[in-house]
Order: structure tokens, then C-alpha cells, then sequence
């Protein structure tokens, strides 16, 4: 922007005034920065026009959670869900369109692998939330969208700074979260970042045999590769766990997911299945994870029980866009 100001032969300052509308305070069309000369405006439109993805559909649960199904230029379709609580409004973005690790209780890892994200589509997902007025600003983004992030390492690597940069959205680190189903090369990368940011591991089950019936990773990436990587972090360190019935909620699974936890010095979060996620396995009941819990703080681990957010919408990873592509769901 610099180098254009100057071939324009105006002002340097003018760079101070358009980097802003960028992610500090966007704006839709140039023409709405206010402070900009009409003619600064028109040329910005012409040379760098701002790109949106198409707001392909859009669902709001009883709940409070908003999903939507952002469509690019090349057809390329993502989700971001919003999840506003009364201390934080937490956007969940995506990294790819498509996956391609093929976990068995996730629609996304059942459609395969389309293409990875650029990091302004991925940061594009926060900033469409900042600019519609009726949504709640985002205060915490996590990577737990569509696509593994550390699969697209080189655009998340990018879409960090811009999300966490002073002059980019200005979230702090620890209020960003990435989440991985273990790849040790995009682990050993992000350890390297100064930054604080959130790191979630999507074990699912401690037991190495089992995990691979469900995450094929895991016969690349095993769990105590993993397990050697995460030790590199200096940060808080979480363990995703979504509970499905008879797969991984025996008191076995508990005590090899308290060993695991307790040498990582990590927070474990056990979900619930969503049910649309995958329609051929069923979610742990509702008491089964109440004493899967209590094993585990029993041994000493810190544990959060979530709850399925979105339940009455197609709020499980993927979901959205199987439906709108086979014409179930409107814009």
C-alpha cells in the first residue's frame, strides 16, 4: 500500500489513514471510509478492490449460535459458527475447504479434501462478523472449523499475525486457539512462535489401536509423537474429546486420557458427539460422561464437560455446506 501511495504521488500519510479499514475498523466499500477523498476512494476501488466471500446461508439456533456458509470466487465453500456467551463471543473458523484426514465422526473429514485457504479467506471469516452490525464483535477465534490448520501451515502461520498484529484485528494471543489432530512438522512450527496462542489437541481417544479406527493420523502421527512435540509449548494446552458411545467412554479410555493430560499439564474438554456429525455412531449418554469425568478429576485432571451448541441448526463441523449442496437449505 505504501509502494502505491507513492506512485500515486500523494501523501505518505494516507497509508495511516486506509490501513485501518483493512481490520481495525472495516469498512465494505472504500467509498464508505469516511475520512478518505472521494477520488483516493474510486482508485482504491478500482486497484484494490476489498474482496468479501458470498454469504452463501446463514442459520441461528434457539441457542444463541449462528452458523455460516461463506462461498469464494472459485466456488470454494467454508463455515465459521459464532458462539456469543454472556463473557466472550467466540468465532470458530475454518483453514481449508474440505479436509483431508477423514476422522469418522466429522462431516468435513467425509467430504475429503478440496483446497487450503488463503490467509485473507481465512481471516476473512472474522472480519465479515465485524462488519455486519446485528452480530456481536468477536472476542476469541479458534481454529476449529473446516480443514486441519496445520495442514495449511503457511496460511494459518500468515492468518495468525494478521488476526493477533496491532494493525491487523489486534486479538490477543491468548484469546486465539489453534486446534490440530496432531501433525508433528506444523507442531514443531508453531512452537517456534513467540506468541501465546491457544494450542488444542484433537486426541479423542488415548489409546493408540482405537484412535486409529477413528483418525487415520494417527498411524502417521502416533500419540506419543505428539505427545513429545506438545511438550515444546510453554502455554496452556487443551485435549479435545468428543465422547461417542462404546468407542471411547470406558473406564480404560478415562485412565489413559488421565496419564496423557496429567504429563501434558493439560485441560481436558469432553463434548458430546454431535449427533449430525456422523449419523452411524451415537453419542455417549448423558451420565456416562458425568462419571467419565469424575474419573478423571479423581486423578487429578482439570476437566470441562461442554454441551452441544446449535443442536436445532446444522451446527456440527461440515454439516452446513453437505446440506446446501444437496439443496436443503436456503440463503
Amino acid at each position: 500500500m505504501a509502494d502505491w501511495i507513492a506512485a500515486q504521488g500523494l501523501p505518505p500519510y494516507r497509508v495511516r489513514q486506509i490501513v485501518p479499514y483493512l481490520w481495525q475498523r472495516p469498512v465494505r466499500r472504500w467509498r464508505d471510509a469516511s475520512d478518505l477523498p472521494q477520488r483516493l476512494a474510486e482508485a482504491l476501488h478500482r486497484e484494490h478492490p476489498l474482496p468479501h466471500p458470498e454469504a452463501a446461508a446463514r442459520q441461528e439456533s434457539t441457542d444463541g449460535t449462528i452458523k455460516f456458509l461463506w462461498r469464494f470466487p472459485d466456488g470454494a465453500a467454508v463455515e465459521s459458527v459464532l458462539i456469543p456467551e454472556p463473557r466472550r463471543h467466540t468465532l470458530c473458523i475454518s483453514s481449508q475447504a474440505g479436509c483431508a484426514f477423514g476422522c469418522v465422526f466429522c462431516a468435513t473429514g467425509r467430504m475429503g479434501f478440496g483446497r487450503h485457504l488463503t490467509p485473507s479467506e481465512i481471516a476473512a471469516q472474522v472480519r465479515e462478523v465485524m462488519l455486519d452490525a446485528t452480530l456481536p464483535r468477536p472476542t476469541n477465534v479458534v481454529f476449529m472449523g473446516m480443514g486441519e490448520p496445520l495442514h495449511n501451515w503457511i496460511g494459518v502461520d500468515t492468518a495468525l499475525s494478521i488476526l493477533n498484529a496491532p494493525r491487523g484485528l489486534g486479538l490477543a494471543a491468548r484469546r486465539i486457539t489453534v486446534s490440530t489432530v496432531g501433525l508433528v512438522p506444523g507442531l514443531e512450527a508453531l512452537a517456534t512462535r513467540p506468541e501465546q496462542f491457544g494450542v488444542a489437541w484433537s486426541l479423542h481417544s488415548p489409546i493408540s489401536d482405537r484412535r486409529a479406527t477413528m483418525m487415520p493420523v494417527e498411524r502417521k502421527y502416533a500419540i506419543p509423537d505428539v505427545v513429545d512435540a506438545l511438550r515444546a509449548f510453554r502455554r496452556r494446552l487443551t485435549l479435545e474429546y468428543v465422547m461417542i458411545r462404546d468407542r471411547n467412554d470406558s473406564p480404560d479410555d478415562a485412565r489413559a486420557l488421565a496419564r496423557i493430560a496429567l504429563d501434558l499439564r493439560a485441560h481436558v474438554n469432553l463434548l458430546p458427539l454431535h449427533p449430525g456429525g456422523a449419523p452411524d455412531l451415537t453419542p455417549s449418554p448423558s451420565s456416562r460422561i458425568t462419571v467419565f469425568a469424575e474419573r478423571l478429576r479423581r486423578d487429578g485432571v482439570n476437566v470441562t464437560v461442554r454441551r452441544s451448541r446449535g443442536l436445532d441448526i446444522a451446527a456440527a463441523c461440515g454439516q452446513l455446506r453437505v446440506a446446501a449442496e444437496r439443496g436443503g437449505i436456503a440463503p
